[in-house]
């Protein structure tokens, strides 16, 4: 299934009026929010507006796509996919190959199959490839390669999100091109002193302004505190298609929800999925909610779930700072702790990958 006609995010059923209207069944309550469909969805809205670029960049223009490594903490080791587009509609894509990867975080035998599987060439193969997987297409394709590209950077690189993603699109004289946003991937920007200056002026006005701005909806507050935090303007917040705004914190992801009715900021991280619901764990969940300042652990399905929930009403900034930065600091260490005793999965450690079963091929089963 490519990403051009790819089901509607959260699985929904398209209604017999519209074929764009249907009904999503991702619940708005991270205690019965499937995970899986939300990963799902956020990997196929970054599929859509890269297919979209793809048909409208012009020739000699580069994306280049970027695991980040601060994030993933793979130091070294940079997983990244370049796409130029050439003339007539010409476009050749490359993959980092073992030869450009470090001893340790090299494709083995299982990844480069999965590689050739996808639609890769071989290093050296295609013409200009070099030491890089290679692969030739026109932008009357642009929907498969999208859906290709996701599936190496899930898939092979190990992404588990977009918004551990960075992206560059420049021209052929490396002068940037401005684009919409590629789903919750975030744009590389490089170093430049006079706009930083620019960047903190905003802020330090939107800190004394639009903070406490009672007028403003709570959801525009909110990022507005977020974006404070992060240090980055309020638009390149990564917000995927449930409106959450999405935080990295070592191997966790923490996100925060905007809710209306009550009004209430949720503050959540999937602390550990894949993992077996057993009376120890639940007993462990008790012990460490109890132990807890603010907030609970509690465990739905196969995941645990950590959440920190501020009130909207007469909302305060200073109790989502602090609501934030516990639990970014709470779901990277509790990740760890409960996947030493408990096994499962932690949201980004590579090695957490279930085995793979005899037959069985993790390409594709996302998108």
């Amino acid at each position: 299934m490519t990403a051009d006609n790819a089901a509607p995010p959260g699985g929904g059923v398209a209604s017999a009026n519209s074929a764009d209207q249907y009904e999503p069944i991702l619940l708005d309550d991270p205690t019965t929010a499937d995970l899986r469909v939300k990963v799902t969805e956020a990997w196929q809205d970054f599929a859509r507006a890269l297919a979209s670029q793809l048909r409208s960049l012009p020739a000699g223009a580069q994306v280049v796509l970027t695991l980040d490594p601060t994030a993933s903490g793979t130091g070294d080791a940079i997983y990244s996919v370049s796409i130029e587009v050439g003339e007539e509609g010409q476009i050749d894509l490359r993959a980092v190959g073992n030869a450009a990867l470090p001893q340790g975080y090299r494709l083995d035998r299982s990844a480069v199959a999965s590689m050739v599987a996808l639609g890769w060439s071989p290093p050296g193969v295609i013409e200009g490839s070099g030491e890089h997987f290679g692969m030739r297409a026109t932008a009357a394709e642009a929907g498969r390669l999208a859906t290709v590209v996701s599936r190496t950077l899930r898939d092979v690189y190990g992404a588990p999100h977009p918004a551990f993603l960075v992206f560059l699109v420049h021209d052929a004289d490396d002068e940037p091109i401005p684009v919409e946003p590629l789903g919750t991937a975030r744009p590389e920007t490089a170093t430049n002193p006079r706009l930083e200056l620019e960047r903190e002026e905003a802020l330090v006005a939107a800190r004394a302004g639009q903070i406490g701005d009672e007028s403003l909806a709570l959801n525009e507050r909110v990022r507005t505190v977020i974006s404070a935090m992060l240090k980055s303007p309020v638009d390149q917040l990564q917000v995927d298609s449930d409106g959450d705004i999405g935080i990295r914190a070592g191997s966790a992801m923490v996100f925060v929800r905007v809710r209306d009715n009550p009004p209430l900021v949720d503050v959540f991280s999937p602390v550990l999925t894949e993992v077996e619901p057993t009376e120890q764990l639940y007993v462990k969940l008790s012990e460490l909610t109890n132990r807890m300042p603010i907030g609970r652990l509690y465990c739905t399905n196969d995941t645990v779930w950590a959440s920190i929930p501020v009130f909207g009403r007469n909302f305060q900034p200073t109790h989502l700072m602090l609501a934030v930065q516990v639990m970014t600091g709470l779901a990277d260490e509790l990740d760890d702790r409960l996947h030493g005793e408990f096994g499962g999965r932690r949201f980004f450690v590579e090695g957490d990958k279930p085995a793979q079963r005899e037959g069985e091929h993790r390409t594709g089963m996302y998108l």
